[in-house]
């Protein structure tokens, strides 16, 4: 069973800084596949189209019938350790510096036989386990066998959290705790454990409902941020840059109708400027500190996540000018995740369909819930994934976006949802 993990010690600011060594990362076109699928949670394995055939490694043709119809699908992962060992020396310095590393060789039901990274609560070979996939530092996915039967203390398993982002101990800052979602995180991460959150305010003067709830949590600290404003974003950062292992930016300016329903530019501006330039803002801000404390220790500098929507995929035109600006910042966000790689920060995009809030209180149910929509980041944190659909309206968008973006644009510019 693995032993729930104990707040860490202060760091000593006498000792050096440690520097991000990520694990190899090379991988061939074919293999990435299998992070495609791990980046949303899913354990993906090569299926022959032909033969019926399910193969691991991946390749460019079945390694039965030689076909190269090969789709990626979903897997259970049920198995059944056959060996175990123990990795006590490695020449690559990320291992080297995690030694030992328990390693096995499952026989999956499926059929192929794989090596993983074994859990701290996976028993002696033979037994049942179950094989999932799990991004790693370097944004790769490695396979780990789990045991058959999960326990509450599962995620605090030392492996488990270097891959992870688990908000537990850590120290995080919400960008904006003015709104229903960006308070249910608030609350969802101290529930998660989070050792501090600092909550961002770009208008502490006025007396917005729910935050003083929010202030009266001993973990919460609410700090002036305003996304729109250069010099308050690089005050914070100056204040707590240094301290941040988690970076929320829930801060969306919303506003409904598209091009010919309102004259002028001055609202798809405000929406730019926060919803675009905001995360631009913040990520030039708080990026290098992130990157500079990937390495400090047991909490260090983990994770960034980005509330997008569901319409940055396809424009939504009864809300086309901020579809327009969410598909800007994921555009930006994806350069961010780029960015941030190479020091093993992970960057989590959030798609939710529409959310139960003032400016889509006309549209039809079903709606995501503040406090559904907060419980799926935090469940993002602890799993390390990289993309996220909570919601009815997300998953079904996200599937008629992958069958065929151009009969899903069509199916909204008639006026369907």
């Amino acid at each position: 069973m693995s032993i729930p993990m104990m707040k860490p010690p202060r760091k000593n600011p006498v000792l050096r800084t440690q520097q991000m060594n990520l694990p190899p990362s090379a991988r061939g076109r074919v293999a990435l596949g299998l992070a495609a699928g791990a980046a949303e949670g899913r354990f993906d394995l090569q299926v022959c189209g032909c033969c019926g055939a399910v193969q691991y490694p991946p390749r460019e043709a079945c390694h039965r019938c030689v076909s190269d119809d090969l789709r990626w699908q979903p897997q259970s992962g049920a198995g059944q350790l056959l060996a175990t060992t123990t990795l006590d020396h490695s020449n690559d310095l990320y291992f080297r510096e995690r030694l030992p590393w328990p390693l096995g060789m499952v026989q999956l039901d499926a059929g192929p036989s794989v090596m993983v990274h074994l859990h701290g609560e996976v028993g002696p070979a033979p037994c049942r386990v179950r094989v999932g996939v799990r991004l790693d530092r370097a944004g790769q996915a490695v396979l780990i066998g789990f045991p058959e039967k999960a326990s509450e203390s599962m995620e605090q398993d030392k492996m488990l959290r270097e891959m992870g982002s688990d908000p537990k101990h850590r120290k995080v800052l919400v960008t904006d705790g003015k709104s229903a979602v960006g308070q249910a995180v608030v609350k969802a991460l101290v529930k998660a454990g989070a050792d501090i959150v600092w909550v961002g305010h770009a208008e502490p003067w006025k007396k917005l409902p729910g935050l003083p709830e929010i202030a009266a949590l001993p973990q919460v600290t609410l700090v002036p941020l305003d996304l729109t404003d250069e010099r308050s974003v690089r005050e914070l950062a100056g204040e707590i840059g240094g301290k941040v292992d988690i970076v929320v930016n829930t801060a969306e300016y919303h506003r409904a109708f598209g091009i010919s329903a309102r004259r002028g530019t001055d609202v798809a501006k405000a929406e730019m400027e926060v919803n675009y330039f905001g995360l631009l803002r913040l990520a030039q801000a708080f990026g290098p500190a992130l990157k500079g404390r990937s390495a400090d220790g047991v909490t260090h500098a983990t994770a960034w996540v980005n509330l997008l929507s569901i319409f940055a995929l396809s424009n939504f035109p009864a809300q086309g000018t901020f579809s327009a600006s969410k598909a800007a910042a994921l555009s930006l966000s994806q350069n961010l995740r780029a960015d941030m790689r190479p020091a093993g920060i992970r960057v989590i995009n959030v798609f939710p369909g529409p959310i139960d809030e003032e400016w889509n209180q006309n549209l039809p149910p079903p709606k995501v819930a503040p406090s559904a929509l907060a419980n799926a980041i935090v469940k993002a944190l602890r799993d390390g994934v990289e993309d996220v659909y909570p919601g009815d309206v997300a998953q079904e968008w996200l599937q008629r976006w992958r069958d065929n973006p151009k009969v899903l644009e069509r199916e909204l510019a008639a006026g369907g949802m």
